[in-house]
């Protein structure tokens, strides 16, 4: 006892080598506590994430589900990351010696995956706040909130949602505090010293990329919401109606005398942005031709009128389309709904976000240039000039970061719209033929062997070939009228004063209606007289030409445009007036012409389609059947038919008419 006695006063004063072994330790047992906090803290806030994301999301099912994905953003790829970081930190404890340099290393493998699933999380934190913030002003749902999370976390308090969703921003801003003290009780001589260097310093940088990821964030969403834009219209603009002038004036002529800023790297991504959003735009217009021609298709049903052809193929025929109208078209379309034009929407919707931060980029570009030649001559600039700056700089890097991948998926979302359009037409080809097999059995040439059908095929086609040639030598009988459409009353003036204008070189007339798509875009009627201006758009595109219609110009497609030549008779006819809208004469009294007439026939195929201009005449429509009562007009002249067509009678021009072949035998018909 008396040993032990002296003995306890010497270890609690302390020999000298006492004293140093006990300052040496100390340094490693606060390194083993550092360790220690480092490893408990994360298994906590590990536990406390799974609580929000299981039991107090479950629980929240009062709230709209894009609530929930705001306020919980991408907390389960978080959960992802940082447990498998958890798992390989609670290994290193196996090897004690190692365990520092391992918990570095361990660091700077995860620094990539933290950056990446924290700074999602963080940049959508302010908007979850918003959402906090609307459910405080009504108590009703702030209480059944508050309960839940009470229920759940109790050492959540009266904060409730906003005490949980910081807590990932702290735990990442943490890590870096959490290393450092290890470090600091890390011998510099230690091969650990240098590791967790870089690993302090790496999850510094994470928090820095973290930090200007949400800057730019916060400055793209200004930009990307239309709506946001539109409202602030009018405030912006009583700002800039004073100034507008002399800024669009010092803008014009900086990008005319100074060269802008070269960006090979984003110029590439933007012309692969353009080409994107073209693809999709011509898609989405094909698509909805596709989608009206359809319903046009639908809508004609002649199974359900008497074609007045007796048996045979008709009733089989009939039967079918009833079958594809009841079953197989009704499915297809609702497919083609919500695979391919409801997916090419949003495609195209989620377009116009970028569309409208790369329009931005450019005006900002302007500022920055000027921002930036200012720096070199003065060397400071102002506060705002500054800002104008870092928006950019924040515009910029974010496009150039997020372009390649909104490229690649919008590519790869595109193709897989392509491909469900592909295996819809697919799907009814294949739902058609399934139909139809009942019907063919029916068929009289079902049964026929392989050589047979053939010369079936031969023979009727060579009798419709014959039946086709009979008709052209009766349609070139017929003088065809002038390539030009008559011209309404109206329209006639307009003509002459683009002719007087322009010269009968450059006049052309629509062959088709045109319906403007773009805002230079021309809608014009089919038989509309035009004057050409320029026969390319402002890219050199030559398919677009510039036009005037004598009170509007713009573009029209090319392919719809074919020279007006002005025929003798209409130049003889040009001087003379139209009658007053009180006359009540037929038409002007034509000049007598050797023009064939039309035979004194029963019936009459219209050649071209004619608009009546008087209660005189009558309108026809290409391919319509006509009764032709007189062959010439009262005072005999030819060029005027009296028919009846509709249960209506009146006068066309005879050269619109065509005399009607016989009749042809209809369907199939076995060989003898």
């Amino acid at each position: 006892m008396a040993e032990h006695g002296s003995d306890e006063p010497s270890s609690r004063t302390g020999s000298p080598d006492g004293e140093g072994r006990v300052s040496a330790d100390r340094p490693l047992l606060h390194q083993r506590l550092a360790v220690r906090e480092l490893i408990d803290t994360e298994l906590s806030y590990l536990h406390m994430l799974r609580l929000c994301a299981s039991d107090i999301r479950s629980r929240l099912q009062q709230l709209p589900q894009g609530d929930l994905d705001v306020l919980f953003s991408n907390i389960d790829d978080v959960i992802q990351v940082n447990s498998r970081f958890l798992h390989d930190l609670q290994e290193t404890a196996s090897r004690e010696e190692e365990q520092v340099q391992l918990i570095g290393n361990l660091f700077l493998e995860f620094q990539e995956e933290l950056e990446r699933v924290y700074k999602v999380y963080c940049a959508s934190y302010d908007q979850a706040l918003l959402l906090v913030e609307t459910y405080r002003k009504e108590p009703e749902l702030q209480r059944e909130v508050q309960s839940i999370i009470e229920a759940v976390v109790p050492q959540a308090g009266p904060s409730g949602l906003s005490f949980l969703l910081v807590i990932p921003l702290q735990r990442i801003t943490k890590y870096p505090l959490l290393l450092q003290k290890i470090l600091e009780n890390t011998a510099p001589d230690a091969s650990a010293y240098p590791v967790l260097q870089r690993a302090v310093s790496a999850l510094q940088d994470v928090n820095t990329n973290i930090n200007e990821y949400k800057r730019r964030k916060e400055v793209a969403s200004k930009y990307t919401k239309v709506e946001q834009l539109t409202l602030q219209l009018g405030t912006w603009a009583w700002a800039y109606c004073s100034p507008l002038s002399q800024r669009g004036y010092s803008q014009l002529l900086q990008m005319s005398l100074s060269s802008q800023t070269e960006d090979k790297e984003f110029d590439d991504l933007e012309e692969r942005f353009h080409w994107v959003s073209l693809c999709v735009t011509e898609m989405k217009n094909n698509v909805a031709v596709y989608r009206d021609n359809l319903e046009a298709f639908l809508r004609f049903r002649p199974q359900e009128y008497d074609l007045d052809i007796p048996g045979g193929p008709v009733v089989q025929y009939c039967s079918l389309m009833r079958d594809l109208q009841l079953q197989a078209f009704p499915q297809f379309k609702q497919r083609l709904e919500g695979l391919v034009w409801q997916p090419l929407c949003s495609l195209a919707k989620a377009l116009a976000g970028p569309q409208n931060l790369i329009k931005k980029r450019l005006d900002k570009l302007l500022d920055f240039e000027r921002v930036e030649e200012k720096l070199l001559e003065v060397g400071s600039v102002t506060y705002e000039e500054q800002e104008a700056r870092h928006t950019f700089q924040a515009l910029n890097s974010l496009l150039v970061a997020e372009l390649p991948q909104l490229n690649q998926l919008a590519v790869r979302w595109l193709g897989q719209i392509l491909c469900t359009f592909v295996g819809l037409q697919r799907d009814l080809a294949q739902q058609a033929l399934q139909m139809a097999e009942g019907s063919l059995a029916q068929l009289p040439h079902y049964h026929l062997s392989e050589p047979a059908f053939r010369k079936l095929v031969e023979d009727t086609l060579g009798q419709t070939g014959h039946q086709l040639r009979s008709f052209q030598e009766n349609f070139e009988k017929v003088l065809p009228p002038p390539t030009t459409q008559p011209l309404l009353p109206g329209a006639e003036r307009q003509v002459q004063a683009l002719l007087s204008r322009y010269g009968p070189e450059k006049l052309y007339q629509v062959t088709s209606n045109v319906s403007g798509a773009g805002t230079l875009d021309l809608t014009l009627l089919r038989g509309q007289i035009v004057a050409l201006l320029q026969n390319k758009d402002t890219k050199g595109n030559s398919s677009r030409w510039l036009v005037d219609t004598g009170g509007h110009r713009g573009y029209v497609p090319a392919g719809k445009l074919e020279l007006y030549r002005v025929i003798p008779s209409q130049e003889e006819v040009k001087g003379q007036e139209w009658p007053h809208k009180d006359s009540r004469h037929l038409t002007p009294e034509p000049t007598p012409a050797p023009v064939p007439s039309v035979p004194a026939v029963t019936q009459a195929v219209a050649v071209y389609p004619f608009v009546a201009r008087s209660s005189h005449e009558v309108s026809l429509q290409a391919g319509q059947l006509v009764t032709v009562l007189e062959a010439q007009d009262k005072k005999g002249n030819p060029e005027w038919s009296l028919v009846e067509v509709n249960e209506q009678r009146g006068y066309v021009p005879s050269s619109f008419l065509a005399r009607a072949p016989g009749p042809a035998p209809w369907g199939w018909s076995l060989p003898s």
